[in-house]
């Protein structure tokens, strides 16, 4: 059993004052007091209820202060009661009912507050009589009797800092039932997210430039705090679409359709590398079959690596010892009508490459991958073993120097050790975690959920330009 919350001493109020909920993430707002009130209310609007059924919750925004609608501050908090409440003018209302902490001049107490749209008040907040303790006395004739705060608090940097942590609804696209989307829904759930897989290709589009929507199995989706996309090869064109869709209206989404986009074409992300400076192996592409010969000496001749652009876990991959070897396999692929590409090999790398591990800007894990007896491919999905490896700085920095230069927020950087330094083999938007979790024994999307977390916090509001 907890003890009861202490009061040091006696508190007068006015008929208004400055109070905090800083559970909610509201450093500083006015409230006007209400004895004739059982419950406070708190200005709040779309809002929204989630999670479980047997342990709902409601998320909300808030615009803190009159007339600075520009500034709306993300609340959520477990949901206790739903209570019809009769305004001053008679009307009836059903409301979410939440429990916080109020602060006032150093003392904090529980207090419980029912959500509803007060953008017609003057003021934001209403106490009511269960938030006015016995240690609490009223002058209604005077106004602000403990320390004034200061809506400059939504200004500074300090506001993103001292946000707390809220439970959040987010949404994994995935078609898999695999490791890494359990393992997202799992460490969500633990940490008091709501989290929902999204088959990608179930999801549907209303464009349109006033209301645009996501819909699926019929329904609208709603609105989600952050949304991870596990988009696989087969569907990444009608899966940036979904993604763009989200972007539009304004969802976080770890990685952007742009940069998935990139990443997936070959051509594309080894002309992205190529556009800022970052170390690969040579690498040659051509249509026409004229320029077979000329495409073999661009990276060197024989052996090389002929890749086709749409390959994944080390499909679609092919090592050709010999110039013979390597006109067949070009030959070949260009009978199928097959874009491809050709790449030096990297023969003292020695069937082995590094995967970092790349979230929010940070390399958080590595791990060697050697590839199967008599296979130079390193994927595990090819039979690779994989083990924990320390990186050096520099294959550090160009790892998180290829991610940036995708704009992905989480990425899989594949790296050879070549004789003149690492060179980036490829940069996946959707890396999986199993092998790497496994290798290094770290919770690696424990980091994801940090870097989550932190993007869903509120922003500083931009200052207002004084009126000349």
């Amino acid at each position: 059993m907890t003890d009861s919350p202490t009061v040091p001493h006696r508190l007068t109020f006015g008929w208004e004052e400055w109070i905090a909920l800083p559970g909610l993430g509201l450093p500083a707002i006015s409230a006007k007091i209400d004895t004739g009130a059982r419950t406070s209310a708190l200005h709040a609007y779309d809002i929204e209820l989630f999670g479980p059924a047997s342990a709902p919750k409601v998320r909300f925004s808030v615009h803190p202060i009159p007339g600075h609608d520009d500034l709306a501050i993300p609340c959520s908090a477990p949901v206790i009661d739903r209570r019809e409440v009769t305004s001053s003018n008679g009307e009836a209302e059903l409301r979410y009912v939440i429990t916080t902490a109020l602060e006032v001049a150093g003392q904090s107490w529980p207090i419980e507050i029912t959500l509803t749209n007060r953008a017609g008040m003057a003021s934001r907040m209403l106490l009511g009589r269960q938030a006015l303790t016995d240690h609490i006395s009223i002058l209604p004739t005077e106004r602000h009797l403990q320390p004034v705060l200061n809506y400059d608090v939504y200004h500074s940097a300090r506001m993103r800092q001292a946000a707390p942590k809220r439970d959040l609804r987010i949404a994994v696209l995935s078609r898999e039932d695999n490791y890494s989307t359990r393992r997202l829904v799992e460490a969500g759930e633990a940490r008091g997210h709501t989290v929902e897989v999204i088959d990608t290709t179930r999801c549907y589009m209303a464009i349109n430039a006033l209301a645009p929507e996501i819909h699926y199995d019929g329904k609208r989706l709603p609105r989600y705090d952050a949304v991870i996309p596990r988009i696989g090869a087969s569907v990444t064109q009608y899966g940036t679409a979904v993604i763009r869709q989200f972007e539009t209206i304004g969802t976080y989404c770890v990685n952007g359709s742009a940069g998935i986009t990139a990443s997936r074409d070959k051509l594309q992300a080894h002309q992205v590398l190529a556009r800022h400076k970052i170390g690969m192996p040579m690498t040659a592409f051509a249509s026409s079959p004229k320029d077979t010969g000329n495409l073999i000496g661009l990276v060197g001749g024989a052996p090389l690596i002929v890749k086709l652009l749409e390959s994944t876990q080390g499909k679609g991959v092919v090592l050709a010892e010999t110039k013979k070897a390597a006109e067949s396999v070009i030959s070949a692929f260009r009978g199928l009508r097959a874009n491809f590409l050709v790449q030096h090999f990297v023969k003292e790398a020695a069937g082995e490459d590094v995967r970092c591990l790349v979230i929010g800007g940070k390399v958080v894990a590595a791990m060697k991958r050697k590839g199967a007896e008599g296979d130079f491919r390193s994927n595990l999905h090819q039979g690779g073993q994989a083990s924990v490896t320390r990186i050096s700085r520099e294959e550090r920095d160009i790892a998180v120097r290829a991610a940036r230069a995708f704009g992905l927020n989480m990425a899989g950087v594949d790296l050879l050790r070549s004789d003149d330094g690492p060179k980036v083999l490829e940069v996946n938007s959707s890396p999986g975690f199993e092998g790497i979790e496994a290798a290094t024994g770290k919770d690696l999307i424990g980091r994801l959920y940090d870097e989550i977390e932190h993007r869903a916090r509120p922003r500083p509001a931009p200052r207002r330009k004084s009126p000349r």
